[in-house]
């Protein structure tokens, strides 16, 4: 079986954390975000572009009250090089992982490591909200595609960490991995992973993906040590105020 190139995994990244509602603005589409971060409040590029495009882009965001901002996937080289030209700034480089799902499945987490939920819980709202993730996060968790599901963990006899997990055309994606500070190096979110690498085999997939900020060391270390792949890479350009 073959990974899911970078083209596969921009589509499964819109069916698992979708923006609120997308704008087609010429050769652009914009996503309205509600707060829920980047990936969902950013114009992507659908083909060609004139500067003019760029500006209709640009007056559209500031429409829906979002900063101009850019994602630049791969092919995206003369966007990226405009967007460049006129001041903007990359932000955020995000590496793409992936694996076959059945190759982390040798060993069985312990069964308060990863325990699913149908929904999120209010100490896992806990626990994204000490990370950093808003409502405007969980709104898009609620949006997501189907099949999906939550992941809390308690390690230590306490609460430890909570993740995300959702599926489009076999393809499951991690998304929100969240662990409390003091339960940090004690394997809880490699259990989070292999717990769902159980769940997409169980829903019918076989790949499981993760994506991650390039800055994250230890997210990457952990995907790396995993034995995931690099399938791709994508980054932003946002236009300073």
């Amino acid at each position: 079986m073959s990974l899911p190139d970078a083209k596969k995994l921009y589509d499964v990244i819109d069916a698992t954390w979708p923006s609120a509602s997308k704008l087609t603005c010429g050769p652009f589409i914009i996503g309205d975000g509600q707060d829920g971060g980047k990936r969902v409040s950013s114009a992507t590029a659908t083909g060609p572009f004139q500067d003019t495009d760029i500006d209709a882009a640009e007056v559209a965001m500031r429409k829906i009250d979002q900063t101009p901002l850019f994602q630049i996937r791969e092919g995206d080289e003369a966007l990226d090089a405009a967007l460049s030209a006129r001041g903007y700034e990359i932000i955020d480089p995000v590496t793409m992982y992936a694996i076959e799902a059945e190759k982390l499945t040798s060993e069985r987490p312990p069964r308060t490591a990863a325990i699913e939920t149908t929904g999120p819980l209010n100490i896992m709202r806990e626990i994204w909200a000490s990370g950093g993730l808003g409502p405007g996060r969980v709104e898009v968790m609620n949006r997501a595609c189907r099949p999906k599901a939550g992941f809390v963990s308690r390690w230590n006899d306490k609460p430890a960490g909570s993740s995300f997990v959702a599926m489009h055309d076999g393809v499951s994606m991690v998304h929100a991995i969240e662990i409390v500070p003091f339960q940090r190096r004690q394997g809880v979110a490699r259990w989070l992973m292999i717990r769902a690498a159980f769940w997409t085999l169980d829903n019918g997939g076989d790949t499981l993906t993760v994506i991650c900020t390039s800055a994250n060391t230890a997210a990457n270390s952990l995907y790396s040590s995993l034995g995931m792949f690099v399938v791709g890479q994508y980054h932003y350009r946002i236009l300073p105020d």
